[in-house]
């Protein structure tokens, strides 16, 4: 009997989260997670607007929330604390925090915070520089401990319990998360080159270069001092044209002039910019005209479009919950107040707001139109 009670007490342990060795044996079992690839894709964000727009629309359509509680003091009093809350940089008010994180977690694919205590009470929820931080997994594969690196050495943060850490499209090569930006790198590459080219181009039609041919005839001047000459009037001509004087050159003999490069035909970037620009766009999951691009004949966001929309702006609300639900419950219980807080999201859009007012209005018909064949 003694036996069989001590085999109940024993944790069962996981079978698929096995605890991987990091390939790197200086670190251990700490994996960074800020690095070279976090660099590039800061370089990416900030050569392509396009993209700093895309992360900063997901972030604003994912909307703020409201909370609910049983007990009504308390609701206010979170409500309160919420509104108020010092989330540092200068910032106030939890709908900071949750836009720094946010951008953090499509960013970086992961995103970190703190809840600071004085005194026993929560008195403020700052976010973090998650490129600082390593994760160190603990004696289980369950448990995930952060820390950073110091003077060479590794330091588990003292309380666990106090921080706060979130991942983005976590797969098995890529455990604590991806970046929004992973899959763009190459194509991000060739747009660029694209544009650089074009500005190089530009570059030298702006600054338009000049090939003037002299072809010597029966002329009694000899060939070396006449073209001295031209070479010197047409210099003179030129910076006269730069101060706004108009000088004419005149020749005398054959002398032909054109404009270097004139004859070159430069290549069509519409089409290959698009194409590597719609497979951008995709992978943000936003309309593009949402990102300023103009490619169908109207702006009206179809109900396919929307809906896939709302799918995202749900995951990645759904990503983020946990955390506002632990900072609220951290709240509630420093406070000494028991019992649990709803999150309660704002709708996402006015659209969905009209499409669920259609909606109820269709199950009222139907239950007036069943009730009336019901008497009959």
């Amino acid at each position: 009997m003694m036996r069989k009670q001590e085999q109940r007490g024993i944790a069962k342990a996981a079978q698929l989260r096995t605890q991987e060795q990091n390939p790197f044996g200086a670190l251990g079992q700490s994996w960074a997670l800020g690095g070279a690839q976090e660099e590039m894709f800061e370089a990416m964000r900030a050569a392509l607007p396009i993209l700093d727009a895309a992360v900063g629309k997901l972030v604003r359509l994912t909307g703020g929330f409201d909370i609910s509680c049983r007990d009504k003091r308390a609701e206010d009093g979170l409500r309160r604390f919420l509104r108020g809350v010092n989330v540092g940089r200068g910032q106030v008010g939890i709908a900071g925090f949750l836009e720094a994180y946010l951008d953090s977690l499509l960013m970086y694919g992961r995103a970190v915070g703190e809840l600071v205590m004085s005194g026993g009470r929560l008195q403020a929820v700052c976010w973090g520089d998650v490129r600082k931080v390593h994760v160190k997994q603990g004696t289980s594969p369950l448990e995930v401990k952060l820390c950073v690196w110091e003077n060479g050495q590794e330091r588990v943060l003292p309380y666990q319990d106090l921080l706060l850490f979130s991942t983005w499209n976590t797969n098995a090569a890529h455990p604590y998360g991806t970046s929004l930006f992973a899959s763009m790198p190459f194509l991000a590459d060739v747009l660029l080159k694209i544009y650089r080219t074009i500005g190089v181009n530009w570059e030298r039609a702006g600054n338009v270069r000049y090939s003037v041919v002299y072809k010597p005839g029966s002329e009694t001047v000899q060939s070396e001092q006449a073209a001295e000459q031209m070479a010197r009037e047409w210099s003179q001509a030129m910076r006269s044209s730069r101060n706004g004087e108009v000088r004419d050159f005149v020749a005398v003999g054959d002398v032909e002039i054109r404009v270097i490069g004139a004859d070159g035909q430069a290549l069509d970037s519409e089409v290959p910019v698009r194409q590597i620009l719609e497979q951008l766009v995709a992978r943000t999951g936003l309309p593009p005209f949402m990102l300023g691009l103009s490619w169908s004949s109207t702006e009206r966001m179809s109900a396919q479009q929307a809906d896939l929309l709302t799918s995202e702006l749900w995951a990645l609300r759904r990503c983020v919950q946990p955390v506002l639900e632990k900072i609220c419950r951290a709240w509630l219980r420093s406070e000494g107040i028991g019992g649990e807080a709803e999150i309660v999201w704002d709708d996402i859009s006015l659209q969905d707001t009209v499409e669920e007012a259609h909606a109820e209005l269709y199950r009222a018909q139907a239950e007036k139109l069943r009730a009336e064949n019901g008497k009959e």
